[in-house]
Formats: C-alpha cells, sequence, structure tokens
C-alpha cells in the first residue's frame, strides 16, 4: 500500500494525498489505502493542533521526510484533508 505511494512521491518529487483522519483512537497509525483515500487513526486529540501536528509527524515518518516537507492544505479543522509531501 505504502510502497506504491513513496514510489509515485520518489518519482514525481511530490505527492498529493487525501486523507481522512480519526483523531482520539488507540494509537496511530495508517491504517488502510482505499478509494485513492488514506485512513488515519491518530492518538492526538482535535484541540489546539495537536491532531494535525501528529499527523504531519506520522506521515513525515512514514514517508521518510523532514515535517516540513508535509503540509496540510486544505481541511485543517475537517478529518477530511488534502496533504502535499515533497520529496528530499
Amino acid at each position: 500500500m505504502l510502497e506504491e505511494l513513496k514510489q509515485k512521491l520518489h518519482s514525481k518529487g511530490e505527492l498529493y494525498l487525501s486523507v481522512k483522519v480519526f483523531p482520539q483512537s488507540g494509537k496511530s497509525e495508517i491504517v488502510k489505502y482505499q478509494d485513492e483515500v488514506l485512513r488515519i487513526n491518530l492518538k492526538a486529540v482535535p484541540e489546539k493542533g495537536k491532531a494535525n501536528a501528529e499527523l504531519i509527524k506520522l506521515l513525515a515518518k512514514e514517508f521518510d521526510q523532514v515535517k516540513e516537507n508535509v503540509k496540510i492544505l486544505n481541511g485543517i479543522a475537517s478529518r477530511t484533508k488534502l496533504i502535499k509531501i515533497i520529496d528530499n
């Protein structure tokens, strides 16, 4: 699942992802990629940007990027977000 997305990131230099997050879950993890939407459980609460910060940290780690290369383009206050990841 993630390997295809990682290859696309490395070949194009950037990747746009539709993400649906579920805050206040048991642990932070990428659950599945279905219908071009990445479902992610986050342990953090959706208050004061905590869930967004955890999302950026998780995606940066999974895609082997620094946090500054992961941006939330749309959906800051929503469960559905558009993410841009830039390759180093």
